[in-house]
């Protein structure tokens, strides 16, 4: 089996976010990246798929040069080789637009399965995987929890609202959002450090003609801001108030 798996080079999560002037993303200077953690969900199920049926793992991403960081950091996990659509316009671009540069180098592979994360860590849009789907002309399914190769294809079970799940299959090519949480992770070892250094990073040009379906107009930090309000009423009709507020306004019963 030839499992593709897309992963996004995102800022840490303990990195504070300072804004551009034209508040349009943030500043880049002195920020530390890391791979977006469903993508690594992702990463470690298409190796337990290796594992168990045979085949090829690729790991593919666009971006910045910087993105090879992550790209090695995958190879040392375990990936065979990866593939980068490398272009310093990426690093801000919308899912549409990296959607489209990844679906252009991908599709020469024709890969069996396409496995992403379900979503960014930074714009969390959950977008790309369903757009990339459309763009190789594969079925996909998101948000998924657990996944099984059948001889006809895959069978998936997803996560709905509610705590409810849904089994559904699919025939193979096929494309699928994963949901953090899916596995237990593993970390690289010495060993796959030492090895990630000889495995191939095939650079593959933007392609010409993508543009942004979306812009980001403006950005702004949090507010924090408190607010004190006082319930009238006898000590029950306050206690029942504040239950109602709770569950209805707050969402927190």
């Amino acid at each position: 089996m030839k499992i593709a798996v897309c992963i996004k080079q995102v800022p840490t999560r303990e990195w504070q976010p300072r804004i551009r002037d034209d508040k349009r993303w943030i500043r880049g200077e002195d920020v530390a990246y890391e791979m977006n953690e469903p993508d690594a969900y992702a990463l470690e199920e298409a190796l337990r798929l290796r594992e168990q049926h045979g085949g090829e793992v690729v790991v593919c991403s666009a971006g910045p040069a910087r993105v090879q960081q992550v790209l090695r950091e995958a190879l040392a996990r375990g990936a065979d080789r990866a593939l980068h659509v490398e272009d310093e316009s990426l690093a801000v671009s919308d899912a549409f637009v990296s959607a489209g540069a990844l679906a252009a180098a991908m599709a020469v592979e024709q890969f069996d399965l396409v496995l992403t994360g379900l979503q960014s860590d930074d714009q969390g849009h959950a977008q790309t995987g369903v757009v990339l789907a459309e763009r190789l002309g594969i079925p996909h399914s998101t948000i998924i929890m657990e996944v099984q190769v059948q001889p006809s294809g895959v069978r998936v079970k997803r996560e709905l609202e509610g705590g409810w799940f849904q089994w559904i299959s699919l025939p193979l090519p096929a494309l699928l959002t994963i949901q953090s949480g899916i596995n237990q992770l593993r970390y690289a070892t010495l060993k796959g450090i030492m090895a990630a250094k000889k495995k191939e990073i095939r650079r593959v040009p933007l392609a010409a003609g993508l543009q942004p379906a979306q812009e980001i107009v403006s950005l702004a930090l949090p507010s924090r801001a408190k607010q004190t309000q006082i319930i009238d009423g006898s000590p029950q009709e306050a206690a029942r108030e504040l239950v109602r507020r709770l569950r209805e306004e707050a969402r927190a019963l």
